[in-house]
């Protein structure tokens, strides 16, 4: 009988631990390959673990709600049904370690091993520097050390398993292309990112409590959301600009598009991929705007990748990435923002959804407001907010003189890092992404 301890899984490169926030299964139950097991949250994302293998749960070590570090055992999992129910009634301990064990277990970067392994040598994916960023089954990581393949290449192998989880199949494909010479087809590289600054603890103020007051104590995404908007004032200067633009064109073109465009492509057409597309043009031209700063230096990122804030039902903000956004036309930014809004609201976002973001924009027209002034997500350097779209009366020249007349209009802000963008770079960006709206064709195809 084989057994299996899932570990808790490194989410992200700068997290350390994770919440449980729900167990799909129990004790005894059966389950099958890439079901979930556990849902985990962290100060990054919210996503649901798959098993690794068939079998049975044989322990499950932590509650709901338990804070778990990384590398920590959370379950047992056995591959085959026990026959002694003495054995299998048995109550395995979480086993105990000294501080050099816990340490090896945290920067332990497989998430998922065999104790039927446990007195083979080290495996080559384990030989380099590289950090694993999801899981890879003892199977996998047997063929991996038998093949040679070094945990640098696991890393770059495109998994067809759930949220690119590498598959048997997988591995099997690229050692086969690599024996042929074949070119092995790997996802592109993501831009390094600069060094988050450790959130600062909450400033202590002394509030008086009255009597009839209530006191409501923050979630676990309050808190990290609180923590995340401080450390970003404190290492950023911001400084906000405004522009109003006239976007009359643009509200035209969607009302006399959007059912065309619904039944030629199957998806819905808003404002936002328009924005998206206008940022991400704006930034081909002003690329010191799609930058990150690493103390005295600047990190300036070749992929526009355009994170966009979107509410969940439970009044949260979360922030999916689009990636290499200045390559997809409108169509495919539309069917790729609107995916991305439905799996955050379903919660059903993986790790990727999230990472690489290098410019942000946040859409406070959903709420009917007319301008914000928007905290810069880090470690990027700008946020731009979009406004409420308004008729207004406006002044216009015509060929026989001024005259009044009604146009849509909205204002857009950008925040950005005043350490390294002044204002004539902000302003000029911000205002080159209103002339690309106000420059957008009525006459424009489907």
């Amino acid at each position: 009988m084989s057994e299996f301890k899932i570990q808790m899984p490194k989410l992200g490169e700068s997290v350390q631990e994770a919440t449980i926030t729900k167990w799909f299964v129990k004790e005894g139950d059966r389950i099958e390959e890439d079901e979930p097991l556990f849902e985990v949250a962290t100060d990054k994302v919210d996503s649901e673990i798959p098993s690794p293998v068939d079998g049975f749960i044989k322990k499950i070590f932590y509650p709901l709600n338990a804070l778990v570090p990384v590398g920590e055992i959370v379950a047992i999992i056995t591959t085959e049904d026990d026959d002694s129910s003495e054995k299998t009634n048995e109550v395995v301990a979480e086993p105990e370690k000294s501080k050099v064990q816990e340490q090896k277990a945290k920067a332990e970067p497989v998430t998922v091993s065999s104790t039927t392994q446990a007195s083979e040598s080290k495996p080559v994916v384990q030989s380099d520097e590289t950090k694993a960023t999801r899981f890879y089954s003892p199977l996998v990581l047997s063929i991996a050390n038998s093949e040679q393949v070094s945990l640098t290449e696991l890393e770059t192998i495109e998994g067809s398993g759930l949220n690119n989880r590498l598959q048997k199949k997988d591995i099997l494909n690229y050692i086969e292309a690599r024996k042929s010479g074949n070119s092995v087809k790997t996802p592109s590289v993501p831009n390094v990112q600069a060094k988050e600054t450790p959130a600062p603890a909450p400033a202590k103020v002394s509030v008086p409590v009255g009597t009839s007051d209530q006191i409501i104590e923050m979630d676990r995404v309050r808190k990290i959301i609180a923590d995340h908007m401080v450390m970003s004032k404190q290492v950023s200067p911001h400084v906000t600009a405004v522009v109003e633009a006239d976007v009359t064109n643009l509200v035209l073109w969607r009302t006399k598009v959007k059912d065309e465009f619904a039944s030629k492509y199957g998806d819905k057409i808003t404002y936002m991929p328009v924005f998206i597309e206008a940022v991400a043009r704006a930034i081909t031209e002003f690329p010191l705007l799609n930058s990150s700063v690493d103390g005295y230096k600047i990190i300036m990122h070749k992929d526009i990748n355009i994170a966009v804030a979107v509410a969940k039902p439970d009044g949260n903000l979360v922030v999916p990435v689009i990636k290499n956004a200045e390559q997809k036309n409108l169509v495919g930014l539309t069917k790729n923002m609107n995916q991305l809004a439905e799996a955050a609201r379903k919660n059903k976002l993986g790790v990727e959804d999230y990472q690489g973001g290098t410019f942000t924009i946040t859409n406070f027209g959903s709420f009917r407001n007319l301008i914000g002034t928007p905290i810069i997500n880090q470690p990027q350097v700008a946020i731009l907010a979009t406004g409420s779209i308004e008729k207004k009366p406006a002044v216009m020249e015509t060929p026989t003189g001024d005259a009044i007349v009604v146009r849509h209009k909205m204002f857009l802000s950008l925040s950005y890092d005043h350490r390294i963008i002044d204002g004539a770079l902000g302003g000029a960006f911000l205002r080159r992404i209103a002339d690309v709206l106000e420059e957008f064709s009525i006459d424009r195809e489907v």
